[in-house]
């Protein structure tokens, strides 16, 4: 049972993810603090001198919390921003390698293939090639 648990582990790379997860909880307190600390204060110098995320809606004996709804909703939407552009900045998507169709099965395979991977039929040879 130990092996299996300890290949359960290894196949879908749980370590990995467990850090991840941690490394997302990090960066998620973070960010949270920028959109608490520092851009919702702004938000309120724009905004009316009346704490907007206390606004309600009164039906009957309910109240319904609108302006904490809003406010919920523009944090996540400010989160997502700064989520994104700190993905697009850490993360450099890799070169894509040229690629070209095979006339015979119409797979694609690498540019400079010399035969193709799913048919093994003959290739020309790409232009420019030696």
């Amino acid at each position: 049972m130990y092996k299996e648990f300890k290949a359960f582990l290894q196949k879908y790379n749980v370590m990995a993810l467990a850090v991840a997860f941690i490394l997302g909880a990090a960066v998620g307190k973070v960010v949270s603090a920028l959109v608490t600390d520092l851009i919702m204060p702004l938000i309120g110098l724009v905004m009316p001198s009346v704490d907007w995320k206390l606004w309600f809606l009164s039906v009957g004996s309910q109240k319904f919390m609108v302006g904490d709804f809003v406010g919920a909703v523009v944090d996540f939407i400010i989160i997502a921003f700064v989520v994104f552009v700190l993905g697009k900045l850490m993360l450099k998507p890799e070169p894509t390698p040229e690629t070209k169709t095979c006339p015979h099965c119409l797979e694609v395979i690498a540019a400079g293939a010399t035969h193709c991977k799913y048919c093994t039929q003959p290739q020309a040879k790409a232009a420019g090639a030696n």
